[in-house]
């Protein structure tokens, strides 16, 4: 089993009320070169969670950090002019809330970051994940 030290969120940098899956992430992720998805849960704009690499495989959604991380990724982040946005929906957040309790009850050792945590010329997720989890 994997030291999980991080769960990473992240947005599809789609445009808002634009619904994708894990199998679109998937396939747009093979026409970059990938083996497969690189993220390990996708959260639909209705609140769906799918799963995308099994999490005992290593992702491929934050360089550096793949090998000690989960990566969970919601549908959106853009506006529709393309502007990085927080499009998360409530039933993305409520999804992305439990997901995440979930995930640091199975990883007790593990934290939560914003992809944007490690890279700094990123937005994603287009929200600041310290202070959306701090709020309950």
């Amino acid at each position: 089993m994997r030291n999980i030290r991080q769960i990473i969120l992240h947005c599809s940098a789609t445009k808002e009320n634009q619904d994708f899956c894990a199998a679109d992430i998937d396939r747009w992720h093979k026409e970059r070169g990938w083996v497969c998805i690189g993220y390990h849960y996708v959260i639909k704009l209705d609140g769906t969670i799918e799963k995308g690499r099994p999490d005992e495989e290593i992702g491929a959604h934050c360089k550096g950090h793949n090998a000690e991380s989960i990566g969970v990724c919601y549908i959106g982040g853009c506006d529709e002019a393309g502007v990085a946005k927080d499009t998360r929906t409530e039933a993305q957040k409520q999804a992305m809330k439990s997901l995440c309790a979930q995930l640091l009850e199975k990883y007790p050792n593990a934290s939560l970051y914003g992809h944007r945590d490690f890279e700094p010329k990123k937005e994603c997720p287009c929200f600041s994940v310290a202070s959306w989890w701090a709020q309950g």
